[in-house]
């Protein structure tokens, strides 16, 4: 086979990824940013309004809050789950009898659907028949119930649940950067006197460095775009306090009766939103790419 044949037979393969990628990705990247400039619906005639979405952005206040919240919600799901992750990883890859099986059970709830934990989990926390409120006036542990999903708790209770569904997939990318470290390193350690907690601060973290740096910038990107698990959950509810930016974005495009405020569709608007909470992740995500550059170049 020529070189001119293998180069087609490359094309073949790769045309419907291309096709895929641009019939779901770039023309409606396309189409979003058009419309960004006009007021429309989903129907009827668009009209051009220039710079006036962006105008109503800035006095958006609901947006800015929901920006806000989704800032809480993602610090307190990586100063959660990144040391919760890597903990579990350091155990999982001793010598443990059943490893095999708890890294199954760790790694399980990375694949079960958003919509369906969400749901489940409602069932645990539900304020007035909840299974975990239940449980704990049995046991005598609270006198009353408590309400997990109310205004003062529910941005708690959703990170607790995000951090239950992201441990299994991070604490595999650290039990993959562990195994990578050679025995020989910790045996010379041990024989220059290091005992195992200096070991794991001056060996093992800075071995994991580059499965670290990827660990945080994908728990970043992550935590600022999820918001299936809380569309489901609270809606973004109760009174907005768990409301993060996507799931402004997406209420916009795709509204309830119980959305609140927004009840129409505002695709011009949800555009301009959407680009503007876009750029907002990029601009956090390049921070940190340059962070951790910086951070390496000074070792």
């Amino acid at each position: 086979m020529n070189k001119a044949r293998q180069i087609g037979f490359s094309y073949v393969f790769l045309f419907p990824s291309l096709l895929l990628t641009l019939v779901l990705g770039i023309y409606p990247l396309g189409w979003a940013i058009r419309y960004m400039f006009y007021d429309y619906k989903g129907y009827g005639e668009a009209k051009f309004t220039g710079l006036y979405n962006f105008q109503r952005l800035l006095g958006d206040a609901q947006y800015w809050d929901s920006v806000v919240n989704t800032f809480i919600y993602a610090g307190g799901k990586l100063i959660i789950t990144i040391p919760l992750c890597l903990a579990l990883a350091v155990i999982l890859n001793q010598k443990l009898k059943g490893r095999q099986i708890l890294r199954a059970i760790y790694f399980m709830p990375t694949i079960i659907s958003s919509a369906v934990m969400a749901v489940v989990f409602f069932i645990i926390f539900n304020s007035y028949n909840g299974i975990l409120n239940q449980y704990l006036l049995k046991f005598h542990i609270i006198s009353e119930r408590i309400d997990w999903l109310g205004p003062k708790n529910a941005m708690m209770t959703t990170i607790m649940i995000a951090v239950w569904g992201a441990v299994g997939n991070y604490m595999l990318l650290f039990l993959a950067g562990l195994q990578n470290i050679p025995n020989d390193v910790y045996e010379s350690a041990s024989l220059d006197g290091a005992n195992k907690t200096q070991q794991f601060w001056y060996l093992t973290i800075p071995m994991l460095g580059p499965v670290l740096q990827i660990v945080i910038m994908l728990a970043i990107i992550n935590s600022l775009k999820g918001y299936e698990t809380i569309m489901v959950l609270t809606e973004g509810g109760p009174i907005g306090k768990t409301e993060v930016m996507y799931l402004y974005v997406y209420k916009l495009f795709f509204p309830t009766p119980s959305s609140g405020a927004v009840v129409d569709q505002q695709f011009g608007y949800g555009s301009a939103v959407g680009f503007t909470t876009a750029v907002i992740v990029g601009i956090i995500t390049l921070l940190y790419h340059l962070l951790a550059r910086r951070m390496n170049k000074m070792q």
